[in-house]
């Protein structure tokens, strides 16, 4: 049965997506099957695995407001072992067409549930915000991975995407719990990012992975190409920190 883990961070241009596109791909190269959701109205890691968000049937949106199955929505990429939920901007009127919805909060975990056995791990890829979305993530998750760059602002907002995450847990979701957070955008030259790790780590204790993600070219250059980084360069600094990621991540997912 499918574990499922929110990618999450209110606050944009953290690495969320590329996490989620880097992370996953190197995880089904390791012969887990994956499937990754779009919930992010940019539906900037489906055009990551070379999806056209353009000619897309079906797409999250007609999956949480219409009620159309999942399955007839996923797409089977090129990728080992990773099947893609997509996103576009349809999504972006979902949050108002959802707030009169009875069981709003669980329309993806039901959407989700026909899937448990057909994948390993199924990964979310949240929008930058806590609206209900990203609270239907919540609900539908056993855990989430926070990704967080090391940036002077990197603590900005966590105590409320945490007070959140609580919340979720009193109301709708006793069992999730935080996964692991990952740091990004890292440069271990510079005494701000040694600070940022600090403040993290005394944040979030023995929750931080110890693969980081540096600061990399070749990681920005990936997504234009509809490539994650293992296919795109695999022996960049970004994908070989990626591939420690996903080692370190199935090392604690050891079971599955």
């Amino acid at each position: 049965m499918a574990k499922t883990i929110s990618i999450i961070n209110q606050k944009g241009g953290v690495g969320k997506t590329t996490t989620a596109v880097n992370l996953i791909a190197a995880i089904g190269s390791h012969g887990k099957r994956v499937l990754l959701c779009d919930i992010d109205p940019q539906g900037n890691s489906t055009s990551g695995f070379g999806i056209d968000k353009r000619s897309l049937k079906y797409s999250s949106y007609d999956v949480l407001v219409n009620n159309v199955p999942a399955r007839d929505v996923i797409i089977t990429t090129k990728f080992e072992g990773v099947d893609v939920l997509p996103s576009n901007m349809n999504l972006a009127g979902a949050e108002l067409e959802l707030v009169d919805m009875k069981g709003r909060e669980s329309k993806l975990k039901n959407a989700l549930l026909p899937l448990y056995n057909n994948y390993d791990f199924i990964f979310l890829d949240c929008p930058p915000s806590l609206g209900l979305i990203t609270l239907n993530a919540l609900c539908a998750s056993d855990t989430l991975i926070v990704p967080i760059q090391c940036e002077y602002y990197a603590l900005e907002g966590l105590s409320q995407l945490m007070s959140t995450v609580r919340q979720v847990k009193r109301l709708y979701n006793s069992l999730i719990e935080l996964e692991g957070v990952v740091l990004t955008m890292y440069d271990g030259r510079l005494n701000l990012t040694q600070q940022v790790v600090a403040e993290v780590k005394k944040f979030f204790p023995k929750k931080v992975y110890a693969s980081v993600i540096p600061r990399n070219v070749r990681l920005s250059e990936a997504p234009s190409f509809g490539l994650p980084i293992m296919y795109f360069d695999k022996s960049s600094k970004g994908s070989l920190a990626y591939e420690a990621l996903a080692v370190e991540f199935l090392k604690q997912n050891r079971s599955r």
